[in-house]
């Protein structure tokens, strides 16, 4: 498969589309974050047995990057993209009837086995149907639903899961994903037909020599160390700000619609900055963006007052941003489009494993120093550190990608 440029209207179309299934995902998503709250009580959870919930997605969301991107690359991204919508949506509708621990977990883990099909196989829609000097700049776009939930989410929870109940809300948002589902058959572009000759190499062979590639190990260490601190704070961050600073759902949700609107600022800046700005200076800016979140993190979580803790999780919000869009943009443009699927589905399921390990870990660290989450921030810091390292391993003999792999 080559690439096959879209008209710029069927371009921005297909942008739209990309944008509501990921806003649509990440509602899901962010929602159980302070559902938990009201499933812990209903089930009676320990805080080890919250975090076990909160992880068993991203276990299965994480084991899914790498075949998603295969089967992209195999039988084509809209194939791929379809049966992601379809399938989370069972599931996020199935969240409703879940009596136990047991049943939550396999549930979530279910979950996100059908979204972890969705950017590994969006990625490859982007690098197949838009210009190079256009990808960072589309993903940006497609992440920043994930933003604007963020930030519409604490809000939505507050006033949905007071007034109807979680479990109302899962069999309304599983609904939404087969209108989007409907939406993508209908006008997603037919998958461009493979053309394959004696030099092309088959999927054994590209997954095998990105393996090898210091390239794309780097990457995997950075995508694990930053969702590490992603989720490891939108987990967690709901119940801290209920446990430690003594807050309702109400407020933490008025107050987090300001490192939302931040959030969403920094992923379109991100994009366009870094479809401006060389790869190699952007490499550096992400290892020092990585720094400053390693010193915010202490200073947000040593605030004296909420309003000091809001300021600090503002610049958190948007350094960490950065480096979550930059991460991407070296695959999207170095890497062609025939193996861009499995390249994402690599790099991606170190960020997602982050996001399995991370809040299960805060969790029994929690309950081992009796409520303290002292040690979970060391933790986050810690995190940060090695991904400054890892950004900088990203080194530059790598860049003919298409050499390496043809």
């Amino acid at each position: 498969m080559t690439e096959a440029i879209l008209q710029k209207k069927t371009r921005n179309t297909l942008l739209i589309l990309l944008f509501l299934g990921w806003a649509l995902g990440n509602l899901d998503r962010y929602v159980m974050n302070y559902a938990i709250v009201h499933i812990g009580k209903d089930l009676s959870l320990t805080n080890t047995e919250t975090g076990l919930v909160l992880s068993s997605f991203f276990l299965g969301y994480a084991l899914m990057q790498l075949p998603g991107g295969i089967l992209a690359d195999r039988f084509g991204a809209k194939r791929v993209l379809l049966i992601a919508v379809i399938v989370w949506s069972i599931f996020t509708g199935l969240t409703a009837i879940a009596w136990g621990l047991g049943i939550m977990v396999v549930i979530r883990f279910l979950f996100g086995i059908g979204e972890g099909g969705f950017q590994p196989s969006a990625s490859k829609l982007i690098t197949t149907y838009y210009p190079k000097n256009e990808r960072s700049k589309v993903m940006s776009i497609m992440l920043s639903s994930s933003a604007i939930m963020a930030m519409l989410v604490p809000i939505i929870s507050a006033v949905l899961l007071i007034s109807i109940g979680w479990r109302a809300f899962f069999v309304i948002a599983g609904a939404l994903g087969a209108i989007i589902a409907i939406l993508y058959w209908k006008v997603i572009p037919k998958d461009p037909v493979a053309v394959k000759t004696e030099d092309t190499p088959n999927i054994k062979g590209i997954l095998g020599k990105l393996l090898r590639m210091p390239f794309m190990w780097s990457l995997v260490i950075s995508y694990f160390t930053i969702y590490a601190v992603n989720w490891g704070l939108n987990s967690w961050l709901p119940k801290y700000l209920t446990d430690v600073r003594g807050l309702d759902l109400l407020s933490i949700g008025s107050l987090q619609l300001i490192p939302g609107f931040i959030m969403i600022v920094s992923m379109i800046l991100s994009g366009y900055i870094i479809d401006k700005i060389d790869l190699r200076i952007s490499k550096y800016i992400g290892a020092f963006f990585a720094l400053l979140l390693a010193v915010f993190l202490l200073l947000m979580f040593n605030a004296n007052s909420i309003t000091l803790f809001i300021v600090y999780q503002c610049i958190v919000t948007f350094v960490m941003t950065f480096v979550v869009l930059l991460l991407p943009s070296f695959i999207l443009k170095n890497i062609p489009a025939e193996y861009s699927g499995s390249a994402m589905g690599m790099a991606n399921t170190g960020g997602q494993l982050a996001g399995f390990v991370t809040p299960a870990l805060i969790g029994a660290m929690v309950d081992a120093f009796d409520g303290s989450y002292n040690a979970a921030v060391w933790l986050l810091v810690s995190i940060s550190v090695i991904c400054v390292l890892a950004i900088l391993s990203i080194v530059k003999k790598d860049e003919n990608i298409e050499g390496n792999i043809a």
